[in-house]
């Protein structure tokens, strides 16, 4: 939760190329004060059946960037593997063309900042949300 002095950030995760929630997914949030500042890793959470992540740590106060590290080519291994079993001619030869999604963005105390993730094996898009 936001507070006058903090801004807070949740996200999500759709499959796009299934249409569903990205069931599974490590994000690892880290922030810093200002554009020269190191990045400090705050911790980390998964996406849960909805592909939210309703867990992530509280922002410190005076943060002003944020990055949400989307370790992705796990979920897409897994995806793989489920569809091999089911013999779904949806089957590719590689995981994930991004194995990793590293979104950085700029944020203002008091504000929320809800950032879901649109995913597929060779693309990715992003939107600041409501």
């Amino acid at each position: 939760m936001s507070t006058d002095t903090t801004a807070s950030v949740s996200t999500h995760i759709l499959d796009t190329s299934v249409g569903r929630p990205a069931e599974g997914v490590a994000i690892t949030l880290a922030a810093r004060s200002g554009s020269d500042a190191e990045w400090i890793t705050l911790g980390g959470s998964a996406t849960d059946a909805d592909g939210r992540c309703k867990d992530l740590p509280a922002l410190p106060e005076g943060t002003t960037h944020v990055r949400l590290d989307f370790e992705v080519e796990q979920y897409f291994v897994n995806k793989k593997q489920a569809e091999a079993q089911q013999d779904a001619p949806r089957v590719r030869d590689s995981g994930a063309f991004f194995p990793e999604v590293a979104i950085t963005f700029a944020v203002t105390p008091g504000e929320h900042y809800h950032v879901p993730l649109l995913l597929n094996p060779f693309g990715y898009s992003v939107y600041r949300g409501s």
